[in-house]
């Protein structure tokens, strides 16, 4: 009995054990199965075959099991893709996936994106290749395009072709769950990534470089909703990273903005101008900004829309034109006023150069339209009966290359109404032309506290340092101004509730705040 037995329970354990190899080698097969390869389904690399067929192939594949696509080392051209729910793309080292050069692969209307998803979840886009979108010679092919009348643009032949007209790299549109890590992405026709309608976004450790052509901004987040971007290296002739609410009005809240180094002929981060809805909770640390034509920071309510709850800390700023520009305007046509409040901006240090900042880069920022004028200052300014409010300024630090000239032009302290309001332009920092102050200028805002400022210059500067026009309650506390060739360093105009301490200013303690 012992014997058989024994017998038994050898055969139960070699069973047991056949089941469990049995069992692996399922489960490895069925790992295996979940890996999708393009060149598995018949692409090839080199630039003489467009391979959008096969990528596709792959990507419906592997979406019925929640699997991932590979694009292995070398270079694979392809027209527009769509992803879909679940799965990974993946490219390999040494991967660069190259987008069409001929338009027309983008369809004959407007153009798809090179990489897109509508109405998915749960995808990723990961790895250490390239995503090259050839902007360059795409616009190069549309024009030709448009000159033969094969296709239509309604403003080439004013400025350049259509945003519409122009293939973007990445697009996701009302998805949940999206990530894009590691890799690098460059040389967009238009804007490099736009995210709209989308829950769920996580942006971390991408290389952006993308200076070929214009409205290529380095990441577009529009009315979107819990979305982190970390560790990104920017390149980009247009904004660098921008959150627009625009389309059918909806917010972007929730937004996180943290250790990425931006470059920019406009802006390095800003807030609109699209502001048709709003922006709530967004939070910024530690970005720098380096050579950058706009604003170091720039925030925009024109659209009717608000902006309540923004949180920036820790902004260097190296050769920029402007370091904060805060702007609540009119660009509207509707009665919808925007409102724009409960801004905190803290430890910031900025260099404002002389010369123009993107000098010398493929596509640098455009002339000012408005009349030629000296180095502009921080702006905070809402319109007449429309203030800016609940703003706080502490720990900034901005030098100044200075070299103001009354000959450039001039607008003296007595003349201030004449510093156009311009509700309805376009915001950005140039938008009134001249300024009175060289430091800050500050109209149309309450609750306005400032603490621990410093401002100045290397070369001289006429103009006074610091202007307020229209304020309701303003606090200034441990103010430095290091140099004034005025003996007047605060101009206050229609301000109420004031109060400064622990200043350190350029002469006497009776002549340093003139009341207009």
């Amino acid at each position: 009995m012992k014997v058989i037995e024994s017998n038994m329970k050898n055969r139960f354990g070699l069973l047991f054990a056949l089941a469990i190899i049995v069992m692996l080698s399922s489960l490895e097969a069925f790992g295996q199965s979940k890996i999708f390869n393009i060149v598995d389904f018949g692409a090839k690399s080199g630039l003489d075959k467009t391979n959008t067929i096969e990528i596709q192939k792959a990507i419906d594949a592997a979406a019925k099991v929640k699997g991932k696509v590979i694009i292995p080392s070398g270079q694979f051209v392809t027209g527009p893709l769509r992803l879909k729910s679940g799965i990974e793309l993946i490219l390999n080292d040494g991967a660069e996936l190259l987008g069409s050069t001929n338009r027309l692969a983008y369809g004959n209307g407007d153009a798809e994106p090179l990489i897109s998803a509508f109405q998915q979840e749960s995808i990723t886009i990961s790895g250490n290749g390239i995503v090259n979108g050839r902007g360059a010679e795409v616009v190069k092919n549309l024009l030709a395009l448009l000159h033969q009348g094969i296709l239509k643009d309604k403003s080439w032949t004013a400025k350049r072709p259509d945003e519409s007209n122009r293939p973007r790299l990445i697009a996701f549109s009302e998805c949940r769950n999206i990530s894009v890590k590691n890799i690098t992405i460059k040389n967009s026709a238009g804007w490099v990534q736009d995210f709209a309608n989308c829950v769920g976004v996580k942006l971390d450790s991408l290389k952006i470089e993308s200076t070929v052509y214009w409205n290529n901004d380095g990441i577009d987040v529009v009315n979107c909703k819990d979305v982190s971007i970390t560790n990104c290296d920017i390149d980009a002739a247009d904004d660098g990273i921008c959150l627009k609410s625009e389309g059918t009005p909806g917010i972007c809240e929730n937004i996180y903005v943290a250790n990425c180094k931006i470059r920019s002929s406009a802006n390095g981060f800003k807030l609109g101008t699209g502001s048709a809805g709003g922006f709530r909770n967004i939070k910024v640390r530690n970005i720098t900004v380096y050579n950058t034509f706009r604003s170091a920071i720039a925030l925009e309510a024109v659209d009717g829309g608000f902006i309540d709850g923004i949180d920036i800390q820790g902004v260097v700023a190296r050769y920029t034109g402007n370091a904060i520009f805060i702007r609540l305007g009119h660009r509207n046509t509707t009665a919808s006023y925007s409102t724009l409040k409960n801004v905190k901006i803290v430890d910031v240090i900025a260099d404002i150069p002389s010369a123009k900042p993107d000098a010398g880069y493929p596509l640098e920022g455009p002339l000012p339209k408005s009349a030629p004028h000296n180095l502009l200052p921080i702006v905070l300014a809402g319109i007449p009966g429309h203030q800016i409010e609940n703003i706080l300024l502490e720990n900034i630090s901005v030098s100044y290359g200075g070299g103001a000239s009354k000959a450039i032009a001039n607008i003296p302290l007595e003349a201030l109404d004449t510093v156009t309001e311009n509700e309805s332009g376009y915001p950005e920092f140039s938008m009134f032309g001249e300024l009175p102050a060289w430091g800050i200028y500050v109209r149309h805002a309450k609750n306005l506290k400032m603490k621990n400022i410093k401002l100045n210059y290397f070369t001289t500067d006429f103009r006074t340092p610091i202007v307020f026009d229209d304020v309701d309650t303003l606090d200034l506390n441990g103010l430095v101004v290091e140099r004034s060739e005025q003996k007047h360093s605060i101009a206050l105009k229609n301000v109420t509730n004031f109060s400064i301490e622990n200043a350190n200013l350029p002469g006497s303690k009776v002549e340093q705040t003139l009341k207009l």
